[in-house]
């Protein structure tokens, strides 16, 4: 290390004494001392759930108002990022640029490492060409210093958007470019620096509940079912026979009708729910898309709409 060069520390990269011998014991040992820091993620989790709720909140107003979200990051969030993006869309019926998920050094990082491209904040440019004064960048880094996270925080503030960041430091040298921070203090890793262990399983939590309670204020559940999902082949065509049938209590031979007439899940459950009451009369179809429409795709509010 050059004189000029400072080293900025994470505790992610600290020795962690309760596995300082972890290579000279038994395989079930190790396995032992890896599941007891594994262990500790939930906890530091929830310590950061209220700035969650809080960003969440602020996300679907954006959302709703026409804004995307979009993740940043290298490596392992990268690549975390990349997966919870992309279980949106077939889980929840999202449009395909409502989450968009950025990797340092492109695809090709996903499956292999790339040397130095989360050192490279020009590659941020082609990227962050994209975003909009309404939109969303988280940026994930757990050591809380990544140049290309930071590349992409800084043009989201030069754009306008919200910006956020999660990481596993809790002194975060980005922290002055995120309007929220996420810290989820996981501590030493059992391996120094492997960052795959705690600090990841930790962002893929709250990437998870990010992700899943945006999709929830935006309508794209009822209940705790999937009322979004895309019935793309025969098994989620069953699937979603199952979800009609769980959602409303109709018969399969009811559901499958259903479904044939709406062409999709959400307005079916309308459908049949709102037809399907002793002192209505049968709606059609187009009441049911009318009534989701007026309430935003939110299946309760179209139903107490159709019952006013």
């Amino acid at each position: 290390m050059s004189n000029d060069q400072v080293r900025v520390s994470s505790p992610t990269e600290d020795i962690n004494p309760r596995t300082e011998s972890i290579d000279q014991i038994s395989t079930l040992e190790v396995l032992r001392l890896i599941n007891a820091e594994d262990a500790l993620v939930p906890g530091a989790v929830a310590a950061l759930l209220p700035a969650l709720a809080e960003l969440v909140e602020v996300t679907a107003a954006r959302v709703r108002a026409g804004g995307r979200v979009h993740y940043f990051g290298a490596g392992t969030s990268g690549r975390l990022g990349v997966l919870d993006a992309a279980e949106l869309l077939p889980t929840f019926g999202i449009a395909d640029d409502v989450v968009i998920a950025h990797q340092a050094g492109g695809s090709r990082a996903f499956v292999q490492a790339v040397e130095n491209a989360e050192d490279d904040e020009s590659g941020v440019a082609a990227d962050a060409a994209g975003i909009g004064p309404a939109d969303i960048i988280l940026g994930l880094a757990a050591s809380g210093r990544t140049p290309y996270v930071a590349a992409a925080l800084r043009a989201g503030r030069q754009m306008g958007a919200v910006t956020a960041l999660v990481t596993s430091n809790p002194m975060p040298p980005l922290a002055d470019l995120a309007d929220h921070l996420l810290v989820a203090d996981t501590g030493a890793e059992a391996i120094a620096g492997s960052t795959r262990l705690k600090a990841g399983s930790a962002l893929k939590l709250v990437l998870n509940s990010f992700s899943t309670a945006l999709m929830i204020q935006l309508g794209h559940t009822y209940r705790n079912l999937m009322v979004d999902m895309r019935p793309t082949n025969a098994k989620l065509r069953g699937r979603s026979i199952q979800l009609l049938h769980d959602a409303t209590g109709a018969t399969d031979a009811e559901c499958e009708q259903a479904l044939d007439l709406c062409g999709d899940i959400k307005t079916s459950v309308v459908f049949l729910i709102a037809g399907s009451r002793p002192a209505g009369t049968m709606i059609d179809v187009d009441a049911a898309r009318r009534a989701l429409k007026a309430s935003g795709g939110h299946v309760r509010e179209a139903l107490a709409h159709l019952r006013a």
